[in-house]
């Protein structure tokens, strides 16, 4: 009878203690996540190519902005408001520039993936509903289209993941 509770007592000990082992589930980040990191990541627009009648014509950063405005940053928030900057990097173009140049609010939607936001120095900082075409870490691609006539836009933008 003894060793019979001893068994008990050990089985018992044993499976107690193995249901306190936490199972790890990965969780992929989610858009929002990717695109704000934990509390705000910076992203620079490096590369725009043009796409009109489906030939894609290729434009690197410097051929879209002047030299000036290459180091300048959108700054995606984690916050509630979900804050967007647009901030004057370290070369201002006028050195009465402000440091923030534009602050407003970004939006995501991810039934179809659309981000919503503005691109103050090729758009004039009107808000414009941008498809996803892709979003990592450090590379995120936006694309506009044009409805009335068969172009769009496509924006490449570099994070350095922080």
């Amino acid at each position: 009878m003894k060793n019979f509770i001893r068994l008990f007592v050990v089985v018992f000990i044993a499976g107690a203690a193995s249901s306190c082992s936490e199972k790890l589930d990965p969780k992929p980040l989610t858009y929002s996540q990717l695109l704000t990191g934990t509390e705000k990541k910076a992203w620079t627009l490096s590369a725009l190519t043009i796409v009109d009648q489906k030939d894609p014509f290729d434009l690197a950063g410097n051929q879209v902005l002047d030299p000036c405005e290459l180091d300048d940053q959108f700054i995606f928030y984690a916050n509630e408001e979900k804050k967007l900057e647009y901030s004057n990097g370290p070369t201002k173009c006028k050195s009465t520039e402000p440091d923030i140049l534009i602050t407003d609010v970004w939006q995501f939607t991810s039934a179809n993936a659309t981000l919503e936001m503005g691109i103050p120095r090729i758009f004039g900082g009107f808000k414009l509903p941008f498809i996803v075409k892709s979003l990592t870490e450090t590379t995120m691609v936006l694309e506009y289209y044009f409805g009335d006539i068969d172009a769009s836009y496509r924006f490449k933008f570099t994070s350095s993941g922080k």
